[in-house]
């Protein structure tokens, strides 16, 4: 569950999904850690992608004479500092598809594991991004005929909150996970008018069912 796009107090269900890679062994040639229930400590590094909805006045009638924006992929790469009771990460992507700019999150949760198979996380985020990002998703035309006023925001920090989480193993392949992200938009975004007609708080839940598999050749 999500605002129906940023700025909405308006919530919607929809589909989500993550993935991890573990380790690859080809040859003498090995990346990553063979055993699965090993812990990754120290630095690591991988890729980052997130997906926006589409945005229409079709679906959300208060954005009527705003342009319709397209589906949004970012793509990038972060790197995390992990030690047995917290996590550090910064992740960069770049919009390859809808908005032209970069943007960054920064982020770290603490560690509590009740059990074997019960790990509780929390921990602060900020996120941050350029002109094009802001602009796209917090400004108004000046020719857009619509109930908003004209805004044209800069790139700076977005918003900033806290999430918390739980992962639970079922057994070594099957496990579930679920999350509650609160955040507060800041800068300019707060001050859009877009914003402001609707909500400037941002509450994300998600629950996976998570599956580990082992490919052989």
């Amino acid at each position: 569950t999500q605002p129906g796009y940023f700025g909405s107090d308006e919530v919607v269900v929809g589909p989500t999904g993550t993935f991890s890679f573990e380790y690859l062994r080809f040859g003498a040639f090995e990346l990553g850690q063979a055993d699965p229930n090993a812990q990754p400590l120290g630095l690591s590094y991988g890729g980052s992608v997130r997906f926006i909805a589409e945005r229409s006045a079709e679906d959300y009638p208060e954005l009527i004479g705003l342009e319709d924006l397209d589906l949004t992929v970012e793509v990038g790469a972060g790197v995390t500092y992990t030690q047995p009771n917290y996590e550090v990460f910064v992740d960069v992507r770049y919009g390859v598809i809808g908005h032209e700019a970069l943007v960054g999150e920064v982020g770290m949760d603490l560690f509590v594991r009740p059990s074997d198979r019960l790990t509780l996380s929390a921990g602060p985020r900020v996120f941050w991004a350029a002109n094009d990002y802001v602009d796209t998703y917090f400004g108004v035309d000046a020719d857009a005929i619509s109930t908003f006023d004209a805004y044209d925001p800069d790139g700076g920090l977005v918003s900033a909150g806290v999430e918390v989480g739980a992962e639970y193993e079922l057994n070594d392949l099957w496990g579930l996970e679920g999350t509650v992200r609160y955040d507060r938009y800041l800068g300019d975004a707060a001050d859009s008018p877009i914003v402001t007609g609707g909500s400037d708080d941002s509450v994300t839940a998600t629950i996976l069912a998570t599956r580990r598999f082992t490919f052989e050749f």
